[in-house]
């Protein structure tokens, strides 16, 4: 198994919770309920935030990554009046306890299908609320994590044995489904139809 055929592996075990992580009940969930515009950013701001310190600790070669998350968090926070962060998401929670390199980065990979898909929807969101600026800038932050990954595929490359680095993947895509899953659930919201 090469880093491709990890991303594609990830992608096809994972293929139900990804779509649903990308739908706009993933929203609902991340904003418990509250489909408003500062309620969004504030959830996905959360996200990068936490992700950038995880990062940061992690040292090299997750400096970069740090920096984009860092940059991501500036950039959606910076549509708020103000942004105190508020608890990890299971997203990034599910990074706790990883030590080897390989694992991180897969970890890591993982953390960048399910941002990704959370940023498309995020477009598509603002989108409807006639906020084309918004909407550009998810579209800009979603581009960016097709290219993180590309980066943690890049230092995936000299490590022989991936998986390790699809678990991680897994575990993290399979953290965030949970939550999403869960939060809904206490709203008495069906999880699993796509809309």
């Amino acid at each position: 198994m090469d880093p491709t055929d990890l991303v594609d592996r990830v992608r096809s075990e994972n293929n139900t919770e990804l779509s649903r992580l990308g739908s706009s009940k993933s929203l609902y969930a991340d904003t418990e309920g509250e489909m408003e515009g500062d309620a969004v950013l504030a959830a996905l701001a959360d996200t990068t935030h936490h992700a950038a310190e995880v990062f940061e600790g992690w040292g090299e070669p997750f400096g970069d990554a740090a920096d984009r998350e860092r940059d991501h968090y500036a950039d959606i926070a910076g549509e708020l009046d103000a942004h105190e962060p508020g608890d990890r998401p299971a997203l990034v929670e599910s990074f706790s306890g990883l030590e080897t390199e390989v694992d991180r980065l897969g970890a890591a990979v993982g953390y960048t299908l399910v941002a990704e898909a959370k940023a498309s929807q995020a477009t598509g969101f603002f989108t409807g609320q006639a906020d084309p600026q918004t909407a550009s800038l998810f579209r800009e932050i979603s581009d960016g994590y097709e290219t993180l990954r590309g980066e943690l595929l890049d230092a995936l490359e000299p490590h022989d044995d991936l998986e390790g680095a699809a678990a991680a993947a897994t575990a993290v895509v399979g953290a965030a489904y949970e939550e999403y899953v869960d939060r809904l659930e206490s709203m008495g919201i069906n999880p699993k139809p796509v809309c």
